[in-house]
């Protein structure tokens, strides 16, 4: 398709950033030399914070110049003298609502665009709006009002983002996954856990990478691992989650690394005592109950023991809520499924 502008803009609240979203900037994307993006939400809507919708866009579209603008926002602007008027509310008139992103285009980008994509009514007021404001013609192209493309909509998605969870892009859906943590010292059964259940929510889990680390080193791993370690598992984490369905098993999370760090070496890096910090949803810790098995790489049951206490003793100085798993394995899933509001 030839390139009929030299900027255009698609402005949306991107609450979620869905697959209809992304249809719509890349049609936009082959009709413009330069494509801005522009999103902003008042209120703010539940799940789909101003950082996410960044990060969306950011990981969506990275060759395009995004803005994800709040209130604070906008009064810093106001402050350094730049001309804008306050963030208009949803309930705004449709009028304020065009005026700020005239303002914003001559205030921030310094430039009129020449086109708006939407797939709206409202888009040839709003095009009429900006070309009075701009002394000069603005088009507006219409795409797929009817949505028949791709069938979706923000609100339907807020309402049921795990069940439409196919309208969005894995970066996407992957900030809507409730990631479950288990720990315990060794021998606790945290991998037959993990693995029974994620079988029973239909979901992934993430394995524990230092356990494959310490397999491929021969059973030595150096103070530099460690970090390794943390980031690997993260950022397993982060590639997994998107391919969940709401839950994400995780079989260790890197307080477990931190635990290692300073047992072996007295010490750990910044860096890792900050991913030992990483939020999980729900966290679970097992109980050195099971008979200890020595498999040929443990220590022995006063380590588990020593392991599961400083768990404890961590997770209550950071304050995070956490249950105790106890019994069998099938017991254990029980307990999750009934913390989670599920049932077996």
């Amino acid at each position: 398709m030839r390139q009929r502008f030299a900027c255009g803009l698609v402005v949306g609240k991107f609450a979620p950033l869905h697959l209809g979203h992304e249809w719509l900037i890349r049609q936009a994307q082959m009709q413009c030399q330069h494509l801005v993006l522009l999103s902003w939400s008042n209120p703010e809507l539940p799940g789909c914070a101003p950082q996410r919708r960044a990060s969306w866009l950011q990981a969506r579209f990275p060759h395009l110049r995004s803005w994800v603008v709040t209130a604070d926002w906008v009064d810093e602007q106001r402050a350094r003298g730049v001309a804008l008027a306050e963030l208009p509310h949803e309930s705004a008139p449709a009028a304020a609502q065009r005026q700020f992103v005239a303002d914003f285009c001559l205030a921030v980008l310094g430039r009129p665009v020449d086109a708006v994509f939407t797939s709206e009514a409202y888009g040839d007021g709003f095009a009429a709006h900006l070309a009075r404001c701009f002394g000069r013609p603005v088009q507006h192209v219409e795409i797929d009002r009817a949505r028949v493309t791709v069938p979706v909509s923000g609100t339907r998605l807020r309402a049921d983002v795990h069940g439409l969870r196919e309208y969005l892009a894995p970066q996407v859906y992957a900030d809507f996954v409730e990631r479950i943590a288990l720990l315990g010292g060794e021998s606790t059964g945290k991998s037959s856990l993990g693995l029974a259940l994620a079988e029973a929510l239909g979901t992934r889990h993430a394995a524990e990478y230092g356990r494959e680390l310490w397999e491929q080193q021969g059973g030595v791993l150096g103070y530099d691992d460690l970090l390794r370690i943390g980031r690997t598992q993260v950022a397993r984490e982060r590639e997994l989650a998107g391919h969940c369905q709401r839950y994400l098993v995780c079989d260790t999370t890197p307080l477990t690394t931190l635990f290692y760090c300073r047992e072996l070496f007295g010490r750990a890096e910044a860096e890792l005592e900050q991913l030992a910090r990483r939020h999980y949803h729900h966290v679970f810790l097992c109980a050195d109950d099971f008979p200890f098995v020595q498999d040929g790489t443990r220590q022995d049951e006063t380590f588990r023991r020593r392991q599961n206490q400083w768990y404890e003793q961590a997770l209550q100085q950071r304050g995070w809520a956490f249950t105790r798993l106890a019994g069998s394995l099938a017991q254990r899933v029980e307990q999750v499924l009934q913390v989670l509001g599920l049932h077996t």
